[in-house]
């Protein structure tokens, strides 16, 4: 790749002068990747004791009251790193939290009836068709033909048994796709982990109705409860707060090329924790949607070079 990489950053501060670089972007999103997957692996385990809704909804509250508790100093009047929330400010984080929480019961009610690398990979093209509507060319029309291609060979596979499952999985795919572009609006407001904290609160308000009535097993055994916090640290205390520093850092085309490992390390992360086996049409159909993604990318890297948008 010819694209010339941002400088390398020290998590959880700036770059402030002198201080030598420690992570660079991709860096962090790998960390978060690995994180976000044993996140699922381990939601997926549990979901013949609790309910994937219930599941999805205690992991978005579990994160939202960690965040909130880290970064109170940003969202109480008062403190001395206090800044006024704006109308816009909040609409945006809602909306994020919304999306967030829609897409994890999405996921989670998909990937309790399919394959975990299955499902995520009919889940990008989400974020795909995001990344190729930015730049509208040759490359990307056949980038997302690949896309397709792909997913409607591992969704076809599934259509005849299991359409619920795709259902689902698109679903999830579409609130992904709101996840990446509200995203950088979040991102922008420079509140730390305080937006995507007050986002989960209120997502997890709206999740509500349809988890929390299902949750009475968590809330009686000390093992679901610390398993179900774990999958909340996981899969978003730990790997949002990284998606964050990183929307902050890189480009809408990088950051596709970079959500192709999810797709993989689910897949490998399930054939050996949940001995999920992949035939050789489903790992066609992976393959076929990482090609379109490494494919487009070529084209957006000269444009992103010294672009200083943030990440969608």
């Amino acid at each position: 790749m010819t694209e010339a990489s941002p400088p390398a950053v020290v998590l959880g501060s700036g770059n402030e002068p002198g201080r030598a670089p420690v992570f660079s972007p991709e860096a962090i999103f790998v960390l978060a990747g690995l994180s976000q997957n044993s996140g699922s692996l381990l939601a997926k385990s549990l979901f013949g004791e609790i309910e994937p809704a219930t599941v999805a909804w205690f992991r978005v509250s579990f994160a939202a009251v960690v965040l909130l508790a880290f970064s109170w100093r940003q969202w109480v009047p008062g403190a001395r790193t206090y800044r006024r929330w704006t109308r816009a400010d909040l609409i945006a984080s809602a909306v994020f939290g919304i999306s967030i929480a829609a897409m994890n019961t999405f996921f989670y009610l998909g990937i309790d009836r399919l394959a975990l690398g299955k499902g995520l990979a009919i889940e990008f093209i989400g974020p795909v068709a995001v990344a190729a509507t930015r730049r509208r060319s040759k490359r990307n029309a056949i980038a997302v033909a690949f896309v397709v291609a792909g997913v409607s060979l591992l969704s076809g596979i599934e259509l005849g048994n299991n359409a619920l499952g795709v259902v689902f999985i698109l679903g999830a795919s579409a609130m992904w796709a709101t996840y990446i572009v509200v995203g950088s609006r979040v991102a922008r407001q420079d509140r730390g982990v305080a937006g995507l904290g007050v986002g989960l609160l209120i997502g997890a308000v709206g999740l509500a109705p349809f988890g929390a009535p299902s949750s009475g097993p968590i809330f009686t055994s000390s093992r679901l409860f610390v398993l179900c916090c774990l999958v909340g640290l996981l899969g978003s205390v730990i790997s949002y707060s990284l998606d964050q520093h990183v929307m902050r850092r890189i480009q809408p085309h990088r950051f596709a090329l970079l959500l192709a490992l999810i797709p993989v390390t689910g897949a490998v992360f399930g054939f050996i924790a949940l001995d999920e086996r992949l035939s050789l049409v489903d790992m066609g159909g992976i393959a076929l949607v990482l090609a379109g993604v490494i494919y487009q990318q070529r084209d957006a890297a000269p444009a992103d070079a010294g672009s200083t948008e943030p990440l969608p």
